[in-house]
């Protein structure tokens, strides 16, 4: 076996992982069951911070 035939197939199996990994993170990300969970994630910036009951005298430092 040449090293472009190595090459050819390593390439060819990285494009497929690749293609895989795609398709799994998709159907992740749109699988019904994780409506509930994106939804609460996506009010999360808009949710008010809890008071700090003792603010700091250095400004964070």
């Amino acid at each position: 076996m040449a090293y472009e035939d190595v090459k050819t197939y390593a390439a060819m199996a990285g494009l497929l992982i690749f293609i895989a990994l795609f398709v799994g993170v998709l159907i992740y990300a749109f699988w019904p069951g994780n409506k509930a969970r994106f939804e609460e994630a996506r009010n999360i910036p808009l949710e008010q911070d809890p008071e700090d009951p003792a603010p700091r005298g250095d400004n964070g430092r």
